[in-house]
């Protein structure tokens, strides 16, 4: 299999999240010591509370040469770059595709919402198997990948007061729970939102104007006491959700997604 990676951006997909010229993103991603097998967005823009003043998340996974992974050195799995683009600060986190995939068969949502993000701005032959093999993926220890993710935001915003890690608790909730209920992998909080309280999508409008902006500027923001309840009452729900879910203890494909790995190194070599 070839590991040769083609733009695959949208402009219209990535115009309606908010994300500048694809142009500017495809151009973010070349020219790499190594270069992507796949890049897509994530973050706010994933999650569908960008601000105007958000930077711009990509995550992907890319290969490292044969002879570095069996020779002396340990050469690092994952690459990150930083830089201005279009007027848009471009975040982008690759790591090497045996890193990524040994990310995959954990119990990791971060790296499945990175995978099956929409937004994608480079794809190839690789990236498409990887989605193929992303079905098999979801497991019900998942559970404990949602249940620390939110908690962790949701002792961020008790500290800082902002609105952006109020909204990953939730969307991180939400998201939890419809995958252990079987109901798919969705990163979108405005999709999520019909399954939480009715003034999330007043926060998300609010979150709009800036990327540091406090809930209690909000007006009509609802009172710490019912943000507490609602987010206690989703933690009950996935943790629930975790308890009773169809899905299997162990990921599926994996020998299959070792095989990618080894004949993608090897075609590249």
């Amino acid at each position: 299999m070839t590991s040769t990676s083609t733009p695959a951006a949208d402009p219209g997909v990535l115009a309606a999240a908010g994300l500048p010229d694809p142009a500017a993103l495809v151009a973010a991603v070349a020219d790499r010591e190594h270069p992507p097998l796949f890049a897509a967005v994530s973050g706010a823009h994933l999650y569908g509370f960008p601000s105007a003043d958000s930077d711009v998340d990509l995550r992907g996974a890319h290969l490292l040469p044969l002879r570095q992974v069996i020779g002396l050195g340990r050469p690092a799995g994952t690459q990150t770059v930083t830089e201005v683009r279009g007027g848009v600060e471009v975040d982008l986190v690759t790591h090497d595709l045996a890193k990524f995939v040994r990310m995959l068969l954990r119990p990791d949502g971060y790296v499945l919402e990175q995978l099956l993000s929409p937004l994608v701005v480079l794809s190839g032959p690789t990236h498409a198997a990887l989605v193929e093999l992303a079905p098999g993926l979801p497991t019900r220890g998942h559970v404990r990948h949602y249940e620390g993710f939110a908690a962790g935001q949701w002792r961020l915003f008790e500290r800082t007061g902002e609105l952006k890690p109020l909204l990953y608790t939730f969307r991180v909730l939400l998201t939890g729970i419809r995958l252990l209920r079987g109901g798919g992998l969705v990163a979108h909080l405005p999709t999520l939102a019909e399954d939480g309280p009715r003034y999330l999508g007043d926060l998300v409008r609010a979150k709009a104007d800036a990327e540091h902006g406090l809930l209690a500027g909000v007006p009509g923001a609802p009172a710490p006491e019912r943000l507490a309840a609602d987010v206690a009452e989703l933690r009950a729900a996935l943790a629930e959700a975790g308890r009773s879910s169809a899905l299997p203890d162990r990921p599926a494909g994996a020998d299959a997604l070792e095989d990618l790995v080894v004949t993608t190194r090897l075609a590249a070599a």
